[in-house]
């Protein structure tokens, strides 16, 4: 990843810390890959008693990781995990940054390979938002998700709830829980995700 890695709004960005928080284990094993400035590990060691390590290449976040104290690694992800062992950590973190490496399936399953279980954050393409903008505009969408325009973007990568569902079964990785992120809410049983989900957190699991 050579571009600045997205930023949400900071509304957008505590809620969806919340929302990954309550999927995380006391005393857990915490790697998130694509920190930002630190604060889902920082509240993970100090509500949630984990041990954390980061991993984030822009330079102005890695800084402010470490002034959270957080440990950090400056690294790229689109050259994957070469450094960390096997089952080093119980859940890796990847929070709104797979659409942004060039190969998402090596990333994924790099995490399961550090980590027995990952928890990813992704927007969704298929939200009715985007449908309506591409097609009464005719081009392409810019949403609170999606916030750039496509000349200036640092996605690489769009996928709708449909498409990460396939490329994780194509993937051999299994999905232990959907949660659809709605209006900053994760849903459990809502009505037509792929069209009202903003973003979509997975929580899942490789398969042995």
């Amino acid at each position: 990843m050579a571009k600045e890695r997205y930023c949400m709004p900071d509304p957008t960005v505590a809620m969806t810390n919340e929302v990954i928080q309550r999927e995380v284990p006391y005393g857990s094993r915490v790697i998130d890959l694509g920190c930002g400035d630190g604060r889902l590990l920082q509240d993970l060691q100090t509500d949630h008693g984990c041990r954390i390590q980061g991993v984030e290449i822009d330079p102005h976040a890695f800084r402010s990781s470490l002034g959270r104290g957080v440990p950090v690694i400056n690294a790229n992800l689109d050259e994957g995990l070469p450094h960390i062992p096997d089952d080093t950590f119980d859940v890796a973190v990847l929070s709104q940054t797979l659409h942004q490496v060039r190969t998402p399936s090596l990333l994924l399953n790099e995490m399961l390979r550090v980590a027995r279980k990952a928890i990813v954050v992704v927007p969704n393409f298929g939200h009715w938002r985007v449908r309506l903008q591409v097609l009464w505009y005719g081009s392409a969408p810019v949403t609170s998700s999606l916030p750039y325009q496509w000349y200036d973007t640092p996605n690489l990568h769009v996928s709708s709830m449909h498409d990460f569902r396939t490329l994780c079964k194509e993937q051999s990785i299994q999905i232990l829980k959907k949660l659809p992120i709605i209006k900053g809410h994760a849903v459990n049983h809502a009505w037509i995700p792929n069209l009202r989900a903003e973003s979509a957190m997975y929580v899942i699991h490789r398969t042995e």
